[in-house]
């Protein structure tokens, strides 16, 4: 089995890479945009399918199962994208301060002949963070690339997250014990 991860994001790469199966990395372009009355907690697998159905299968050798994932950060009932600012930034990580919310990852695992999807969640509890502790993350760690303005693995994960309720990885970005499970069971013997 051949894994082909289509993520540009770092962190996924590196935990894919580590499961110790053979990876590849693959560009796919979609258009990311969901109607707004799909429920936030829905978005990231929808967005996971929508990306694996933009890879052309064609390109595949027998044994390659196309990954693709997205990861959506709930609070409130509302889905909080990438901040496109410093103050972006900021305003995301005052709202989620000394609050829970919920990490969605989708995965849509895909092969020539067959695709299974599922989503993660996990719900992280953030202590409250003073206006000075957000700033130096923001501007240290500059989050801007990531849902809800921060990465668990970061500063900001070490001295603000005071618990979680689910899989660590998937607030990274990636189910890895699910997405393993899943291969096994569902692509291991094709």
């Amino acid at each position: 089995m051949r894994l082909l991860l289509a993520s540009k994001s770092p962190r996924r790469r590196q935990l894919l890479a580590a499961m110790d199966v053979p990876v590849a990395f693959v560009d796919v372009d979609v258009d990311e945009h969901l109607d707004a009355d799909v429920d936030a907690s829905a978005k990231a697998e929808l967005l996971a399918r929508k990306k694996s159905m933009a890879y052309d299968v064609t390109q595949m050798s027998d044994g390659d199962v196309l990954v693709t994932a997205d990861t959506v950060v709930v609070h409130d009932g509302v889905a909080m994208g990438k901040p496109g600012t410093r103050g972006e930034a900021m305003a995301m990580l005052h709202d989620l301060s000394g609050r829970k919310h919920t990490v969605y990852t989708g995965v849509c695992l895909r092969s020539a002949d067959h695709m299974v999807s599922f989503t993660e969640a996990t719900d992280v509890h953030f202590r409250s963070l003073g206006d000075d502790e957000i700033a130096y993350y923001v501007d240290h760690y500059r989050p801007y690339d990531k849902a809800g303005s921060y990465g668990i693995q970061e500063w900001i994960g070490m001295v603000g997250i005071e618990r979680i309720e689910g899989c660590y990885y998937n607030v990274m970005g990636l189910p890895v014990a699910r997405l393993y499970e899943t291969l096994m069971k569902r692509f291991s013997s094709r």
